[in-house]
Formats: C-alpha cells, sequence, structure tokens
C-alpha cells in the first residue's frame, strides 16, 4: 500500500511539474489568451511548448526504465547506458551529422544511428565470448566506448571551431530547447514502445538479477533475454538522446531514488523509477529556462545532483564492505 501511495504521488508530481512546464518560457503563455483563441499562443502550444514537455517526461520515464533495467541486468548500481556504449556512440553520430549533415533531423537520425552501431558492436565483440557473462558484454562496451570516444575527438578536430565544434560541445551538454513538433513523433512513439515491452517483461528482468544457474531453472533463457532487454533499453536510451544530447545521471539516479522510497526491487520500483526519472528531466529543464537569461543545458542540473549522489553511492558502498 505504502509502494501505491508513493508512485500515485510520483505521477502527480510528474503531471504537475509538465502542466507548470507548458507555461514557462522566453514567451509568456496566458491560459486566458489561449482561451479567447489567440493564434500566437496556440501555434507556441502546439508546436514548442507541448512537445518539448512531452519529451522531458516521457524521455525521463524512459530513462529512468531503462537505468533501472541495466542497473538489475548487470547487477550493478553503477550501471548506466555509458556501459553498452550507447552514448559515446550516439555522439559520435552527433558529430557526423553536424560535420557532415544538414538539419536537425540529419543530427537526430545520425546520433540514432551511432548509438545503435555503437550497441550491435558491442554484442557483436560479446559473442565472442560463449560463456554468457555478464562482464563480457561490459568489457565489449568499454572497448567500444574507447573506439567511439577516438572517433569523436578526430571528427571534433576536423570541425570548424567557431561554429561546427560548439554545435557538438553544445549537443554532448544536453538540452530540451531544440525540441518541436516537427520530428519528435516518431521517436517519441519508439520510445512509448519499448518502455511498454520492458514494463511487460518486468518478471524476466527481475530474475535476471538472479544467478545464472537460479535463472536457468526458473525457465529464463538467459543469454536470449538479457539480450532482448538490453536491446530494448538501448533503442529507449538512443531515442531520448538523439533528440535532446547527452542528459548525464537520471538513468543512473532515478532508480536509485525510486529503491530507497519503496526499499525493494519489484515491479512498482521499476515505474516508480520511470515516474523518478521524467521527474528530474522536466524539473531540470524548468530551471534551465529560468535561472538565467539565456537558457542553460539541461545536464548541468542533472549533474549538480547527480554527481554528489554518485560520490556518496561509492563511499557508502566503501563503508559497507
Amino acid at each position: 500500500m505504502k509502494t501505491k501511495s508513493i508512485c500515485l504521488a510520483a505521477a502527480l508530481l510528474l503531471l504537475g511539474l509538465a502542466a507548470a512546464s507548458l507555461f514557462i518560457g522566453k514567451y509568456p503563455l496566458s491560459i486566458e489568451l489561449m482561451a479567447a483563441g489567440d493564434d500566437m499562443q496556440w501555434r507556441v502550444f502546439r508546436s514548442l511548448r507541448l512537445p518539448r514537455v512531452l519529451v522531458g517526461a516521457v524521455g525521463g520515464f524512459a530513462l529512468g526504465i531503462s537505468g533501472f533495467v541495466f542497473q538489475t541486468v548487470f547487477r550493478n548500481p553503477l550501471a548506466s547506458p555509458d556501459i553498452v556504449g550507447v552514448s559515446s556512440g550516439a555522439s559520435a553520430g552527433a558529430a557526423v551529422g553536424i560535420l557532415f549533415l544538414s538539419g536537425g533531423m540529419a543530427v537526430t537520425g545520425s546520433a540514432f544511428l551511432g548509438a545503435l552501431a555503437a550497441v550491435g558492436a558491442a554484442i557483436s565483440l560479446s559473442f565472442l565470448d560463449r560463456s554468457g557473462k555478464n562482464s563480457t558484454i561490459v568489457l565489449a562496451g568499454i572497448a567500444v566506448h574507447a573506439l567511439s570516444q577516438t572517433v569523436l575527438m578526430c571528427l571534433k578536430l576536423t570541425a570548424d571551431p567557431e561554429r561546427e565544434l560548439a554545435s557538438i560541445e553544445y549537443w554532448m551538454m544536453g538540452s530540451l530547447s531544440g525540441v518541436s513538433a516537427h520530428g519528435v513523433g516518431g521517436n517519441l512513439m519508439l520510445c512509448l514502445g519499448c518502455t511498454a515491452l520492458l514494463l511487460l517483461l518486468h518478471r524476466q528482468i527481475l530474475v535476471l538479477s538472479a544467478e545464472e544457474g537460479e535463472a536457468r531453472m526458473l525457465g529464463v533463457s538467459v543469454g536470449m533475454m538479457r539480450l532482448a532487454v538490453l536491446l530494448l533499453a538501448t533503442l529507449n536510451v538512443a531515442s531520448v538522446i538523439s533528440i535532446t544530447g547527452l542528459i548525464s545521471f537520471i538513468g543512473l539516479l532515478a532508480p536509485h531514488i525510486a529503491r530507497m522510497l519503496t526499499g525493494d526491487n519489484r515491479i512498482r520500483t521499476m515505474l516508480l523509477g520511470g515516474y523518478c526519472g521524467g521527474i528530474l528531466l522536466v524539473g531540470a529543464d524548468i530551471l534551465a529556462r529560468s535561472v538565467s537569461a539565456a537558457e542553460l543545458p539541461v545536464s548541468i542540473f542533472t549533474s549538480l545532483i547527480g554527481a554528489p549522489f554518485l560520490v556518496w553511492l561509492i563511499t557508502r558502498r566503501g563503508g559497507a564492505s
């Protein structure tokens, strides 16, 4: 009953923040003017504010769910999308889009393909080891991450310092400022589909957190199920960060906050992790638009929360050992 109440409170908080976010920005929106049918008010609402809030709420929810999956499957509280190379692959892909293609949609598509290519490479490398251990894909992810970072550095060297290099760096800091109604529908649908499938597979995901022998005794095909849920979680993350740029710490923070509130690792905790992710991203986006005359990157605020939390988590684990 306690967990249900916490989930309900988190859902209401997310809805409240999303509603407030609709009316925060450089161009003021007014309920009175919108009710009177003001054309400019409705255009800003439909084209900019509503897509931005949807990406923040749905994207944050997806990052929280995916972070829960990575931490559960790898049995590692510090696991994140970086562990299989998705973030570094997306960064390299976005840099290719900025340097050699034109338009926001091209950069989004290039970042998405870069993330998938990196994860595909990591999974392919992991298949070379037939043991099926979690450590294999982690090591493969580290190798792919290093390669992607090398490619990214080479691309930065060829970039124009005044325009292209600044665009690459800003993309890597993450922001919802470029979100509009044009071109986000496909990513949001993919995001919702992957999130729904992960929630439907919650029992298998929790079984994967047990020892492999126990999981097989419970009738779970460990190798195939691990591959399936990691691919879904990766697609989920890629669909978000290809629009927003890199958003730090949400996939790490949200599941931990959920576990601290519920004290367990069940389906409602997974759902609460999604709500926490949405709250973090929408809240950080509100701050990014509010605390300065110029809009700031969202990752500044998520990092201000996430970095101290990570230090606390590491010291707590060290003290426990």
